[in-house]
């Protein structure tokens, strides 16, 4: 357009493509901009493509380690019931025998006593969940609330 409209103004030859010439190494350095532009935004997604890829492999070995980490819990804490129901069964079974209270001392016997008087889970809970994660409250990200599904993943690379 610049062109076109320099041919219209008239004048010398000479000075029309000087203009021209002007024009020409303007849109030259435009297109030289544009160019180192482009080449610093590619640089910068392969960067950014990169970190996403390391992000993505770490999230994965995260969620690997925490469905691990909720086994071994589920594991510990059936194998906590199965022995708290042991010990349940064992001290009703002291407290029915009548050898069994002579045998103890009378601070034994008293300690079983409010043992088995109450429900043994109830009386070993606050030893159960002395952990660093208050368990006590619901949780806003309980780990039943996790998800594996890596359909936003889908979404966010379409």
């Amino acid at each position: 357009e610049q062109g076109l409209q320099l041919l219209e103004l008239g004048g010398s030859v000479e000075e029309d493509y000087i203009r021209i010439a002007r024009c020409f190494e303007a849109t030259r350095q435009r297109c030289c901009r544009l160019e180192q532009d482009g080449r610093r935004a590619r640089e910068q997604l392969a960067r950014v493509e990169a970190e996403r890829a390391a992000l993505e492999v770490k999230l994965k070995h995260a969620r690997n380690q925490v469905e691990v980490e909720m086994k071994k819990r589920h594991r510990a804490e059936a194998e906590l019931e199965k022995q708290e129901r042991k010990l349940q069964l064992v001290l009703e079974l002291l407290m029915r025998e009548p050898w069994g209270n002579e045998a103890l001392s009378r601070e034994q016997c008293s300690v079983f006593s409010a043992l088995a008087g109450r429900r043994l889970g109830a009386a070993l809970a606050p030893i159960r969940r002395s952990s660093a994660v208050d368990e006590s409250c619901q949780s806003l990200l309980s780990h039943s609330d996790i998800s594996y599904d890596r359909t936003e993943d889908d979404v966010v690379r379409s």
